[in-house]
């Protein structure tokens, strides 16, 4: 195309504009995706129990699970969502108190405490209660999500403490062992702790992938003898075959297996004088899916004959039933990393103390709404409106 002939292109388009076709082509599409979006897209959660008292008062103290869920416009797509939330949430300013305590194998676990000793509401800090926070895979008290559930708790006068995993947070490693989701002796020794170092203060806990499944599976371990009030799952993966199934998937692997092996292999690496003797570094480092790196080096460490026994065990599907205390998980239907047909509709409507959020929209974490979301999520809606419901109004889901 020469130079006359581009001038000639360019004019007619102008010509196309200025005519008002082209802006009405524009207005057409604009209003078409507008009316997808809202048919399509935008739609209520689905409240899923099998207790119609519990579903009461959700509905009464959480308004935000009978409304529409708006995904963000522009990336309301779960892989879109999962990816974007990192970069696109803020991060407020957090500052924590770090505390060691020895676990039960002489190693050491990481706590980082949100004090919050200007609270209003609860001045008396003996009396001031208390969420433990569970963050994902490779995650800390760094994250973005956790770093809201804190901000959100701190507006409500609560205290806040999160549970860095073994090795991941920059502590030293005293024993050659780090964390897995079926594994709750750790999670174990630190709820003990919290509840006797604040007896008189409520406690209920909150898990984000990863560390939901943890909380699921200590709470189907320990049915009604836990010291948490209530407890709020996010994102987990109810069947670890599933998920490492759904994430071995071309697109998948390359948007999330391939980072989150590389993370767990760094993780490993830096520790890596502790475990020589016992595990075969070479192989590890040689993974290139989760699957691989749990074979290599999961499985190993806590005495697993398989990876097969390893994620069969740590499967929160199959101690649903065995949950003691009310539990509110969320999870998105195009969520890559928990795929719908594995989440256990059924097992939770037999247990009257477990209520699903199911949304059709909002990946792994993500859960992203308004035009620029990045102040607050949909999630980080829900676990305020939940946490202030069972520690304001603790009699009624006490008695559910």
């Amino acid at each position: 195309m020469n130079l006359q002939e581009l001038s000639a292109y360019l004019e007619s388009r102008e010509g196309l504009l200025a005519s008002g076709i082209g802006w009405s082509l524009v207005l057409c599409f604009g209003a078409a995706y507008v009316c997808y979006y809202l048919r399509t897209i935008a739609k209520k959660p689905q409240l899923i129990t099998g207790n119609e008292n519990f579903c009461q008062f959700l509905q009464d103290q959480c308004p935000v699970l009978t409304e529409i869920y708006y995904p963000t416009v522009w990336c309301w797509e779960g892989h879109l969502q999962t990816l974007l939330r990192p970069f696109i949430t803020s991060k407020p300013n957090v500052q924590y108190r770090n505390e060691l305590i020895t676990a039960t194998d002489g190693g050491q676990i990481s706590l980082d405490w949100f004090d919050n000793h200007n609270s209003i509401q609860y001045p008396d800090s003996s009396t001031r209660p208390t969420i433990l926070l569970l963050p994902g895979l490779t995650g800390t008290s760094k994250e973005s999500y956790i770093l809201h559930m804190i901000q959100q708790s701190k507006a409500l006068g609560y205290r806040c403490v999160v549970f860095n995993y073994r090795g991941i947070a920059g502590e030293n490693l005293l024993t050659p062992r780090t964390y897995c989701a079926a594994n709750t002796e750790d999670l174990e020794t630190i709820i003990d702790y919290i509840h006797k170092l604040y007896a008189s203060a409520a406690l209920m806990a909150a898990g984000v992938s990863l560390g939901g499944m943890l909380l699921l599976n200590y709470l189907g371990k320990t049915g009604k003898k836990t010291p948490l009030k209530a407890a709020l799952v996010f994102s987990a993966g109810w069947n670890a075959f599933e998920s490492a199934n759904s994430l071995e998937k071309p697109v998948n692997w390359l948007l999330f297996n391939y980072y989150l092996t590389s993370c767990l292999k760094s993780s490993v690496t830096r520790h890596r004088q502790v475990f020589d003797k016992l595990f075969n570094m070479n192989l590890v480092m040689k993974a290139k899916t989760i699957r691989e790196f749990d074979k290599q080096f999961t499985t190993v460490m806590f005495g697993y004959p398989s990876v097969e026994a390893y994620y069969e065990d740590a499967s929160p599907c199959h101690k649903l039933k065995k949950i003691g205390i009310p539990v509110l998980c969320l999870n998105s239907l195009d969520d890559a990393f928990s795929p719908n047909h594995a989440i256990p509709v059924e097992i939770a409507k037999q247990n009257t103390n477990i209520a699903l959020i199911l949304t059709s929209y909002g990946g792994h974490i993500g859960f992203l709404e308004g035009l620029w979301p990045r102040k607050c999520t949909y999630m980080d809606r829900i676990f305020k409106q939940f946490v202030q419901a069972v520690f304001e109004h603790g009699r009624k889901i006490v008695t559910l």
